[in-house]
This record gives structure tokens, C-alpha cells and sequence, in this order.
């Protein structure tokens, strides 16, 4: 049960966290990060992710019961407690701390916001239109904590990077919340799906291309090189395969789009790796 409410079996949730974290880390250390950094980074990201999953499913379960996809969650269903999904969320978030303090004070700091957003965006969904705006700054924070980890501070090119990551977490969460966009509709829901009505599948291709054309833009500052590019290109194609599942705005082709955008973020996050390494 416990498992179910992480989201033990559907990695694709902390890879799509994982990617743009550690693509900033490469960033932010100009190459090799280190194992350490590299180790609190990624356990980090699935500690965090979890707990997250904790506090969605406790601030949504009188709305998931309605909703055909969710309906069976742990706390939805009553197979786990309000109070042990908290105590659970609290827990992993404790573990991810305890890895923060052994980097530096600065990342500690941030920490705080990151967790301040985790807590709010369960609760964005009543009120503002596009929540998946929310979900995008706190799926992206991991980028300036990754900086602020490697050099002690965040310029400005972890917030570049931050509002190109932005736009792909608005990109494939807008995919997420079409698939539920007819049940979101009966319940007062607020998604961008519903906020963007008609021109849902070109703000989502729009959002991708930003996305892409952001890191693209800091590769190039970083002198990357052939292989980053190619990377991008064919993450593009990736996204250009998107709107073929999304065009129609079918449940199984939305879904479909959305699990496959941890590829996407690998591809972008390889071709980071592989510019350092023959740069």
C-alpha cells in the first residue's frame, strides 16, 4: 500500500524530475559533478517526489474519488489514513533534508522554498487556472539547488533554465490533465487543459519548443557542441511524435504522451552529458 502511494511502480514521476536536475548540475559544475552531489541529487529528487505524492493524494481525495484514473488511490480509497500518508510524506521529506545538510548552507536554504512549493500546489488546483504553472516551479527547483550546491550561490543562468524547464512541465502535465479533462470539468477542477480549451495541443507543442530552445540557447553559451545539439534534435522529434498521440485529445493518447516525456528529458539530459565529456 505504502508503495502505491509513492508511486513506487510509475518511475516515470521522479524521472521527469531527475533529468532537468541533473542536467543542471552538469551545468552548474561545469562537467562532473562528483559522486557525492551526484548520489544527493538523485536520491534527493525520489525522496522528494514521494513526499510529494503523499500530500497530493491527502489535499485530493475528496476530488480523486471522482475521477475514473484516480479513484483507487491508497487515501482516496481508505486503504491508508490521512494521518499515515502525512506521517509517510513527513518521513521522506525528513531523509531528503538530512541528504541537503551534507552540502552547504546556501542549498540548505533553498530547501525550504523547494518544500514551501511542494506544499502549495496541491492546493493551486482550486484556485488558480493554470496549476501546471505551479507544478512547473516546483519540478524545477532542483535546478538552482543544484547550482547553489556546486558554487555556493544561483546566477542567472539556473533561472534560464528554470523557465525553459518551466514550459516542458507545462508542456506534459497539460498532456497529463487532458486525459482527465471531462472528469476535472463535472468537479470544478482547475487545469490548464481546461484554460486552454481549443488551443490546448498548440500551447503544449509551443511549450516544447521554449523548452527546448532555452537549453538549447545554454548549451550553446557553454560550447556543447554537435552532439548536444544532436540531442536536442532529436528531442524535438520526440515532441513532434507528442503531437501525433495528443492531436486528437484521445485518454489513451494523452496518457501515452505524457508517460513517454521522461525519454524526452533523458535525451536533453544525455546530449548535456556527452557535451561536457567531448567538449
Amino acid at each position: 500500500m505504502y508503495l502505491d502511494l509513492i508511486r513506487w511502480n510509475r518511475p516515470a514521476g521522479w524521472l521527469l524530475l531527475l533529468w532537468p536536475t541533473l542536467g543542471a548540475l552538469w551545468f552548474a559544475a561545469d562537467g562532473w559533478p562528483g559522486w557525492h552531489l551526484l548520489i544527493v541529487f538523485v536520491l534527493g529528487t525520489i525522496l522528494m517526489r514521494s513526499a510529494g505524492c503523499c500530500v497530493n493524494d491527502v489535499a485530493d481525495r475528496d476530488f480523486d474519488r471522482h475521477v475514473k484514473r484516480t479513484a483507487q488511490r491508497p487515501v482516496t480509497s481508505g486503504a491508508i489514513s490521512v494521518a499515515e500518508a502525512l506521517v509517510v510524506g513527513a518521513v521522506l521529506a525528513l531523509a531528503a533534508f538530512g541528504l541537503v545538510l551534507t552540502t552547504n548552507r546556501v542549498t540548505v536554504l533553498w530547501s525550504f522554498a523547494a518544500l514551501a512549493v511542494t506544499l502549495v500546489y496541491p492546493f493551486a488546483k482550486r484556485f488558480v487556472s493554470i496549476p501546471q504553472a505551479v507544478l512547473g516551479i516546483a519540478f524545477s527547483f532542483g535546478i538552482p539547488m543544484a547550482f547553489a550546491a556546486v558554487q555556493g550561490k544561483v546566477p542567472a543562468l539556473a533561472w534560464w533554465l528554470l523557465a525553459g524547464n518551466l514550459f516542458w512541465v507545462l508542456a506534459y502535465d497539460t498532456e497529463y490533465a487532458m486525459v482527465d479533462r471531462d472528469d476535472d470539468l463535472k468537479i470544478g477542477m482547475k487545469t490548464s487543459a481546461i484554460t486552454f480549451g481549443r488551443f490546448d495541443v498548440a500551447i503544449v507543442m509551443a511549450s516544447y519548443a521554449i523548452f527546448l530552445a532555452v537549453w538549447a540557447g545554454a548549451g550553446a553559451g557553454k560550447s556543447l557542441g554537435a552532439i548536444f545539439f544532436i540531442a536536442v534534435g532529436m528531442a524535438a522529434a520526440q515532441a513532434l511524435w507528442h503531437w501525433r498521440l495528443i492531436q486528437d485529445r484521445t485518454r489513451d493518447g494523452c496518457f501515452k504522451a505524457f508517460r513517454l516525456n521522461h525519454w524526452l528529458g533523458f535525451t536533453v539530459f544525455a546530449g548535456v552529458v556527452a557535451g561536457y565529456a567531448l567538449r
